[in-house]
């Protein structure tokens, strides 16, 4: 199975795929970032990928929480906000209900 050729599709460019076929290697190379491309053999880049992998997951658990949390301080946020809205109406309606009683004992 490993000494197969592989026939595989792949995206090139956003809505761009081709065809390519892929002969056996001892090694493959991984682009790290920052302009560094490293080549490992094909155990170690499997262990490197699925360490990786693992960590992506573990980081997408954390941002789900997180988003969570933060959605709900927002509504926390909004219900406080449109309360204090709603005091301010009422203090302004009864000093203009004052301010007409005022008036008309004058």
């Amino acid at each position: 199975e490993q000494n197969q050729i592989l026939e595989t599709h792949f995206e090139l460019a956003d809505t761009v795929y081709t065809s390519a076929i892929v002969e056996p290697v001892d090694e493959v190379y991984l682009w790290l970032g920052a302009n560094t491309m490293l080549a490992y053999p094909l155990n170690e880049a499997l262990e490197l990928l699925k360490n990786k992998i693992q960590s992506a997951k573990l980081k997408l658990a954390e941002a789900t929480e997180e988003e969570v949390f933060l959605r709900n301080q927002i509504t926390t946020s909004q219900v406080n906000i449109a309360r204090v809205f709603n005091w301010d109406v009422k203090r302004r309606k009864e000093q203009r209900s004052k301010q007409q009683v005022d008036q008309k004992d004058s």
